[in-house]
């Protein structure tokens, strides 16, 4: 599912009908879902979505790295985007930051394993954590 820059109604009603049904949804529409009701709702899932890309890139993408690694990047976008607004919110950015770690690890880039351990603890130091 593609996305613009204002979901319209529809694609809002038609997001939300999907995450309240009875039953489990795969994480690719759980992804979809989220980067749809993400537009008009941030606050509330933007780390629902950081969670869901991470989900989704275990889950289905786990045999093709570079996917997985785009996959956990969005959601350290998202966390990103959430700690911005709520500055609070430094122990989602932290995890997203940790989970995109791992997979820059089992894909051997040491480079950007540095950077990301960087903000890392600059996100943890100033969070308080």
């Amino acid at each position: 599912m593609t996305y613009s820059a204002h979901a319209s109604h529809d694609a809002v009603l038609r997001a939300r009908v999907a995450l309240l049904g009875s039953q489990t949804l795969p994480a690719r529409q759980e992804v979809a879902a989220y980067r749809v009701l993400v537009q008009v709702s941030p606050l509330a899932y933007l780390p629902l979505l950081a969670e869901a890309l991470y989900e989704y890139s275990r889950q289905d993408f786990a045999h093709l790295p570079e996917t997985a690694l785009a996959l956990r990047a969005e959601a350290v976008a998202a966390a990103r985007r959430m700690h911005a607004m709520e500055p609070a919110r430094g122990l989602l950015l932290v995890k997203a930051l940790n989970r995109y770690r791992e997979q820059l690890v089992l894909m051997d880039r040491q480079e950007e394993i540095t950077a990301v351990e960087r903000e890392m603890a600059q996100v943890a130091s100033g969070a308080g954590m």
